[in-house]
């Protein structure tokens, strides 16, 4: 239970921010969803350019501090990497 006002807007401030995390978490998945979609049904042309709507996506994630720096990077490259092997 919080004890000051401070704590009190705290919680509202956290509570917020978890929600506009969630979605952003929840959008990434969707993106990174759709690559691998692609990359399951073996179409290279449409696989790529779900990558290449992903990349960013992923990449706001990460700025925005949603991922770690290195997480979103390793996501894209093993994405890219799939990609990649298709051909």
């Amino acid at each position: 239970m919080a004890n000051s006002p401070q704590a009190e807007k705290r919680i509202r401030r956290n509570e917020r921010r978890a929600a506009i995390n969630k979605s952003r978490v929840s959008r990434i998945r969707t993106f990174v969803r759709k690559v691998e979609e692609a990359i399951a049904s073996g179409d290279k042309a449409a696989a790529n350019a779900a990558l290449q709507a992903a990349q960013p996506e992923i990449m706001r994630g990460a700025s925005k501090g949603v991922l770690h720096k290195k997480t979103a990077s390793r996501k894209v490259s093993r994405l890219a990497q799939r990609v990649k092997a298709l051909a």
